[in-house]
């Protein structure tokens, strides 16, 4: 059994490709299936399969009895309409060992933008669900996963790899008040009512603003998030007409295309008579057109921009980070000592079908003699020498075959299997 992995990051890729690659959760299924259909057609029909898709990366596990990676590869390439080599160039794949080192990383929250965040570990394991929903999730996978969020349970109960780390939401409340000297006198407008708007919400309650509003297709899932910070809810056709109300937006939506133009941000910015706004995109792909970033009295920040605050102070977690390698190296082993026993898997499972069918005919065979009324201990000797021959005649036969030197090499396994010690 192989397993591979393939992907882009925030580290491998720009904002506009990984937007090309994202895939909201209700979008996996579906993905899910295109992706193992593909393989259908050639000499992988037997393909498991897992994507997880976040702002900072999209990745593919897969399993198989033989890895294909190249099939793999082309297929990410036309779902996201690029071409292969520009794929290539941004992309990473890796191969068994590595591959699990890997998703035990990005599980500890040690390949995060912000080191040691937590919110990876809840994103894999929406991921995992989506994928056994769709029923691409095999045991293979599905071991690699569950020993991943075991090691990720490990490093954060036995390092300090959380200690103090710095959230893209409150590296946006830093950024933003260092643009307002008080963000009391501030109204905050949230677009979106998902887990990242709901964490950026909650940071920038904490310094007490004017007014919080959350802008969302939905009307009665923004109600009920607003409803938590004394809020307003709004619709999200009424963003346009209401923009130049706000001093800060946050933006993180599961749109395909962005939902805040050059042109509402400019007839915004007008009506404000250019006082400056704050504007944070957390979406990939973008909620708001890269352009608005050049207007003046504009601060835009994407998730990019917000790399160098969050990655600030890593330097002290370096001794935590050293110590959950040593965790992660060990789960490692333990799942490739795992994944290696699996070839044995179908051989066992013929041993032990041979081992029924003899102990069946023998069972058989002592009913027949007991009906004719023979002693328990005459059946019973027959039984035991009729197993004993059924089990030994295999190695003898080979013991008397082949030349010299087989016959050596099939003394020792035979002498290993049978004339075994027990301690």
């Amino acid at each position: 059994m192989s397993v591979w992995a393939l992907g882009l990051n925030h580290t491998t890729a720009p904002l506009d490709l990984r937007g090309r690659f994202a895939f909201a959760l209700d979008q996996i299924a579906p993905t899910l299936q295109s992706l193992r259909s593909s393989f259908a057609s050639g000499r992988h029909p037997q393909v498991e399969a897992a994507i997880i898709s976040t702002c900072n990366r999209t990745e593919i596990y897969c399993a198989s009895e033989h890895a294909a990676l190249d099939h793999t590869f082309g297929w990410l390439a036309q779902s996201g309409g690029v071409a292969p080599a520009l794929l290539r160039s941004h992309a990473y794949t890796l191969h068994d060992d590595e591959a699990a080192r890997h998703a035990f990383r990005v599980a500890s929250g040690l390949d995060s933008m912000v080191l040691g965040e937590a919110q990876i570990l809840g994103q894999m394991k929406d991921a995992v669900r989506a994928a056994e929903t769709a029923g691409a999730l095999g045991s293979t996978l599905n071991q690699l996963f569950q020993r991943s969020f075991a090691v990720a349970k490990e490093v954060r109960t036995a390092t300090e790899i959380g200690a103090h780390s710095i959230s893209m939401a409150a590296a946006a409340v830093r950024l933003a008040s260092q643009l307002f000297e008080d963000l009391h006198q501030t109204r905050v407008l949230f677009v979106g009512a998902g887990e990242m708007i709901d964490l950026a919400a909650t940071h920038f309650a904490a310094r007490e603003p004017k007014s919080i509003a959350i802008a969302n297709r939905t009307l009665e899932r923004g109600e009920k998030l607003a409803s938590r910070f004394g809020g307003e809810a709004m619709r999200l056709a009424d963003l346009p007409a209401r923009l130049a109300e706000f001093d800060i937006v946050v933006s993180c939506t599961a749109s395909t295309l962005p939902i805040i133009g050059l042109g509402a941000v400019e007839r915004a910015l007008k009506a404000r008579k250019h006082r400056p706004m704050f504007m944070v995109d957390l979406a990939v792909p973008r909620d708001i057109e890269p352009e608005v970033k050049a207007l003046e009295d504009i601060y835009l920040y994407t998730v990019d921009d917000l790399a160098q605050v969050v990655q600030q102070g890593q330097a002290n977690r370096q001794a935590a980070v050293a110590q959950a390698e040593v965790i992660i190296d060990a789960g490692v082993q333990s799942f490739m000592h795992w994944l290696g026993q699996r070839g044995t898997v179908p051989l066992i499972q013929q041993l032990n079908a041979q081992a029924d069918e003899w102990r069946a005919a023998e069972m058989a065979r002592a009913r027949k003699l007991l009906a004719r009324g023979e002693s328990v201990d005459a059946v019973l000797e027959a039984m035991s020498r009729g197993l004993t021959q059924k089990m030994m005649h295999g190695a003898m036969a080979e013991l008397h075959a082949g030349d010299a030197a087989s016959r050596e090499q099939t003394a020792q396994a035979i002498s290993r299997l049978f004339l075994r010690k027990e301690r």
